[in-house]
């Protein structure tokens, strides 16, 4: 009985947590009508965060492109190098959540993060373009 417990109240946590995370990082509500629309088939779920990587993908480029204008040679610098960087731990920390043995929560998982990350960085450089 308390394993149930726990995998319900698990379940229970990770389909509103999107939600939660989706305010503070700028998903949108598309993302937040499709998560509610899977129904948690994996499938579905995958779909949704696949659609709304690309959009995140495109707001952090456009805000990677606003900035860049706005620095010195130095700092477009590194900005690239940092953004580089930035890129190889993204999809080495999403790899190293799809776990081969983790079925799909860890396909689940690891798809999460790398939009969590992307969506984070993308708040973070619009961040940097309220400052320059």
């Amino acid at each position: 009985m308390n394993l149930k417990k726990f995998f319900i109240t698990g379940l229970f946590l990770s389909c509103f947590s999107p939600a939660i995370f989706a305010e503070d990082a700028g998903l949108t509500k598309q993302f937040a009508i499709c998560m509610d629309k899977s129904g948690g088939v994996t499938t579905e779920i995958i779909d949704c965060i696949g659609a709304e990587v690309k959009l995140q993908d495109a707001r952090l480029n456009k805000a990677y492109k606003e900035l860049m204008p706005t620095l010195s040679a130095a700092r477009k610098k590194e900005l690239q190098d940092v953004q580089r960087l930035w890129i190889k731990y993204r999809d080495a920390n999403s790899s190293f959540y799809a776990d081969p043995e983790g079925g799909s929560m860890a396909r689940i998982s690891s798809n999460d993060n790398f939009l969590s990350i992307t969506a984070a960085r993308a708040k973070e450089l619009e961040g940097f373009n309220k400052l320059y």
